[in-house]
């Protein structure tokens, strides 16, 4: 991990300090509705995997591991997350 310099840890420092209506925001561009079409989720969020038994109707696993060997068991996270994330909206 590299050192961050005094000067910036001071920068930092001064602007954990204000109040967000203290701070300059314009060069920051507002976004729209529009910017956000087509983004996705957890793009990048890398979570923690946790190591489980679980039983699974053997015509499941058939279907989940029908379009590879590799890659079943994303697979059915990637299924199971989408579930979830429709019960949350």
């Amino acid at each position: 991990m590299s050192k961050v310099p005094d000067k910036v840890r001071q920068e930092l420092a001064a602007l954990i300090g204000k109040p967000d209506n203290e701070i300059d925001y314009s060069d920051i561009p507002s976004t729209t509705e529009a910017d956000w079409v087509g983004a996705e989720r957890g793009q990048f969020y890398r979570p923690v995997k946790k190591q489980l038994t679980v039983r699974i109707d053997a015509d499941i696993l058939e279907w989940l591991k029908s379009e590879g060997q590799a890659g079943y068991q994303k697979r059915l996270n990637a299924i199971l997350r989408r579930a979830m994330l429709q019960t949350k909206t």
